[in-house]
């Protein structure tokens, strides 16, 4: 592959007190990563390099000196913001990687909007550690949102041919499932068939989980699937979106992940990420839906517990950056 047609991709490393640097390292250099596109780590370099050295791994990367470099790159480069000045220690929360990690983004939304980078994959960071650097998001869907101007956006993760699209993030179940109202579930499906559509580079057919026992079973189990959700369904296709439902939730993701459809509409977050990890823990991959780039990330938190001791499994970085590269556009 030319250096012309390859694609940048923004890698941010999350916190670096985490497994984000090492799962970054070991995935970055592959072969296959740097065969299909030209990744651009943003982290502190010193910090980056002693995770490397403490980890035995690789870092013979070039940091730029200047960030329009990055077109003339042909193979990994790192832009370096030097951000963090205490000595690292990991798997412990501070204020000075939270706020380097948010740093870290902002970076990569900068080098996309100056047409630098053509997507940006990201490495966990910690919602806590976040905070306490003084960013009042949840994580990195609603910063990236926030920093794009992006009103409607929605969290998915891709596993294969299994796309999930959630209804809801982190809400407490109860509140999850009184969201689900006739016009949420509507423009979700509305919205999930125009994105995913835009991503496959075709018409989407859209399936819908039920929240109740095999989808309430006609009644029997619950009244949310009649109530709001087929009328719902059967609004949005009379409006010619290929979508059908609800469906048993107990089969839906199975039948997603063998090809059936090409999304899946979960009613809340758990219902999603337990058919994702199920079906394919390590390898699937978070995307954020609605943003004007592509992002990408793992499907795993910073792993505080075992960072630091290298054997963080890195397959979910390497598939978030290929699968970046692909709706990029490139290889």
């Amino acid at each position: 592959m030319t250096n012309q047609i390859k694609k940048k991709i923004a890698i941010t490393v999350g916190d670096m007190a985490g497994i984000g640097p090492e799962v970054v390292l070991k995935s970055a250099l592959t072969g296959e990563v740097v065969d299909s596109c030209v990744p651009v780590i943003i982290c502190d370099a010193a910090t980056f390099r002693f995770t490397a050295d403490r980890l035995g791994l690789p870092c013979d990367i070039p940091v730029l000196s200047d960030e329009n470099e990055i077109l003339e790159a042909s193979g990994p480069v790192i832009v370096d913001l030097a951000n963090i000045e205490k000595p690292l220690e990991f798997g412990v929360e501070r204020a000075d990687c939270g706020k380097a990690a948010g740093q870290f983004i902002e970076k990569a939304v900068d080098l996309w909007q100056k047409g630098l980078v053509d997507a940006i994959s990201t490495a966990p960071l910690s919602k806590k550690s976040l905070a306490l650097g003084g960013y009042a998001y949840p994580g990195h869907t609603e910063m990236l949102a926030s920093l794009t101007k992006t009103e409607r956006f929605a969290m998915s993760f891709f596993a294969g041919d299994l796309r999930v699209v959630l209804m809801s993030t982190h809400l407490p179940l109860k509140e999850a499932v009184d969201k689900i109202t006739k016009k949420s579930l509507g423009d979700l499906i509305r919205f999930t068939s125009k994105e995913v559509s835009r991503l496959i580079g075709r018409p989407a057919k859209v399936a819908v989980s039920g929240v109740n026992p095999h989808a309430s079973e006609n009644g029997m189990f619950g009244s949310e699937e009649a109530r709001e959700m087929t009328p719902a369904i059967e609004e949005c296709q009379a409006e010619g979106i290929d979508v059908t439902g609800p469906h048993s939730a107990d089969t839906v993701f199975l039948r997603g992940f063998r090809g059936e459809f090409d999304a899946v509409i979960a009613c809340y977050h758990d219902q999603a990420t337990i058919a994702v990890k199920c079906l394919s823990f390590g390898a699937a991959v978070n995307v954020t839906l609605g943003l004007p780039l592509i992002r990408t990330s793992v499907d795993h938190g910073t792993a505080f517990d075992i960072a630091g001791k290298g054997i963080a499994e890195a397959e979910s970085m390497k598939t978030a950056i290929l699968l970046a590269t692909k709706l990029a556009g490139g290889r």
